[in-house]
């Protein structure tokens, strides 16, 4: 348990042995640390509650708080300015050196199911799927790192347009295949196609079937026959969708996004018949679609009915999003469900989520919840574009900051190593960049000072990650201790740490990792601070540099664990 919830549970009961009920005490960091490095201020609330004097209740308060406290002083009309005993502090500390969990405090645990990702097979994945992979992976681990039970889905997509684009494609390149012949009778082989070539189908037919009413007809009906299951056409697919899969998941796995779960449109079909036995008895006809009426009495904006059913009978997006969450509440009965995905479908999800409750497809007790992210903009503060006006292709923006890295780094030999340390370079570049505003805002990529190796930057922190470890592995530390507190940058580090607990519950609470970024820079610009005045390793009191050490150790552990939750790993030189 982290020191300040350990001590907001203590002054509750304290106030309640001098004879006051409060259901919550906030123990806050204070502004003024010349008065002291926090504030108990429940003496007004108290007040107000009892009809009695402010100061007098804030006085009975500091005359029984325990030896926790230093430097305890009454200021304006009640405010409690408390400092942290040394001791206690050096306590918590040391406790924490090699346990995170000291620092933070655990939820109550639950199962979670987290929806990111959402890259479409055969198509190269976009920047708009780095946001959705970024954000959603990390808040995985920060659910995680709290204590619950959470499984990401990187729901593909996998069905759509994109299948009836790439078989037209595949049909007029290679029109003599077996699977295009209406007389062939045998089996179907597997269908051999290499991911280079998928990269040239998909816009290839896209850019055709745009200026060819016939071509764009045949896409639509090969799409129908995919989406109804037909063959060969569903078999042929399915084999495109595991290429593309593969590919898919080498990026993923190049910005340290595991996914428990790669299931997708395809893998809700077979969902579809029993979720339409739940969803029957809400639907109605309208213009030969089946809908369901999701508006509520107090709506500020229109909600226009859900369809769940074409006209013609044939599923939709929407149909198979209520078959994934019916096969997910089957499977695996969470009490969240997530979605991380652009703010712009939220009136989908709104609509989406409204009738899972109403159809009781999910308990009222399961929370399904849309976490939308702002875009990622260019200098001109525009959607990043290609300079023909394209969407950028993620690989394409990873090369580019990785050029711009290689500036950077001329003095490794080794190319193999540089290779390596360039790659984690680049992915923390582009996840702290991406993680570092909140996330509901748009924010404009700045590649060169993204790449930048001082100001709050990805290079930055792992810069001093690996200074850090650097000293370590030069020093023989004889014990972790920290004995004492020599300055008051040391100090400041310590009470930093305490700050944690509520960094990470601010995080997840409000879904965003812009609080844990700028909690690594704020804790990596203390350590530099520290490094500026203190010569580490030639100190000759081995007391203090025992200490030093072990205070780099914590730190070093502490933000290993941080730069865990938002999946950047830390190379072991620069």
């Amino acid at each position: 348990m982290s020191f300040i919830k350990e001590t907001e549970e203590y002054l509750i009961n304290l106030l309640s042995r001098l004879g006051y009920e409060l259901d919550n005490v906030v123990l806050e960091c204070s502004s003024r640390r010349d008065l002291g490095e926090f504030q108990i201020n429940c003496a007004m609330s108290l007040a107000k509650k009892y009809g009695k004097n402010p100061r007098e209740i804030a006085q009975t308060i500091v005359d029984n708080l325990d030896d926790r406290f230093d430097n305890v002083n009454i200021a304006g009309p009640g405010f409690i300015n408390v400092s942290i005993n040394k001791n206690k502090l050096l306590e918590k500390m040391n406790n924490s050196i090699n346990n995170f969990d000291e620092l933070i405090d655990k939820q109550e645990k639950k199962k979670i199911i987290i929806d990111y990702g959402g890259a479409n097979a055969a198509k190269a994945l976009h920047v708009g799927h780095m946001r959705s992979a970024n954000i959603g992976e990390s808040l995985k681990r920060l659910a995680i790192a709290l204590g619950n039970d959470v499984i990401g889905d990187v729901h593909l997509g996998d069905l759509g347009r994109q299948s009836g684009m790439v078989i037209s494609e595949i049909k007029k390149r290679k029109p003599n295949l077996c699977y295009f012949d209406p007389n062939y009778k045998g089996e179907y082989p597997k269908l051999e196609v290499t991911p280079e070539e998928l990269a040239i189908y998909y816009p290839t037919a896209s850019a055709a079937a745009k200026e060819d009413p016939e071509r764009m007809e045949e896409v639509r009906q090969i799409t129908a026959y995919v989406d109804e299951g037909k063959e060969p056409y569903f078999s042929m697919w399915k084999d495109i969708v595991e290429v593309s899969g593969n590919e898919i998941k080498k990026v993923y796995d190049y910005l340290n996004c595991n996914f428990e779960l790669w299931e997708g449109e395809l893998s809700s079909l077979q969902y579809i018949e029993p979720t339409l036995k739940v969803l029957e008895p809400y639907m109605y006809e309208s213009e030969g679609a089946k809908v369901i009426d999701v508006v509520k009495e107090d709506d500020k904006v229109e909600i226009p009915p859900l369809i769940v059913i074409k006209n013609d009978g044939a599923s939709i997006y929407a149909t198979r999003d209520l078959a994934t969450i019916y096969s997910r509440v089957t499977k695996y009965d969470p009490k969240e469900i997530w979605y991380v995905v652009d703010s712009r479908q939220s009136l989908y999800f709104e609509q989406v989520f409204r009738a899972s409750y109403k159809s009781k497809l999910v308990k009222e007790d399961c929370v399904l919840n849309h976490y939308g992210f702002g875009t990622m903009n260019g200098k001109d503060g525009k959607p990043f574009k290609t300079r023909d006006g394209g969407v950028l292709e993620l690989n394409t923006l990873l090369n580019l900051v990785k050029e711009e890295l290689t500036k950077r780094m001329n003095k490794y030999d080794n190319d193999e190593e540089k290779n390596e340390i360039l790659d984690k370079l680049t992915v923390a570049t582009v996840k702290y960049a991406d993680l570092s505003p909140s996330r509901t805002t748009d924010y404009i990529f700045d590649i060169e000072k993204f790449c930048s190796f001082e100001g709050k930057t990805g290079p930055y922190i792992l810069y001093t990650m690996v200074r850090i470890n650097s000293i370590l592995n030069k020093s023989n530390i004889d014990r972790v201790e920290i004995k004492d507190i020599y300055s008051d940058t040391e100090r400041d580090i310590y009470i930093k740490l305490l700050e944690l607990s509520r960094i990470l519950n601010k995080s997840y609470s409000e879904k965003t990792l812009s609080y844990i970024c700028e909690f690594l820079f704020d804790l990596c610009s203390l350590f530099n601070k520290f490094y500026g005045e203190t010569n580490i390793i030639n100190e000759t009191d081995e007391d203090k540099k025992n200490t030093y050490l072990s205070m780099l150790k914590l730190i070093y552990n502490t933000c290993e664990k941080l730069l865990d939750i938002l999946a950047i790993k830390i190379p072991n030189k620069m």
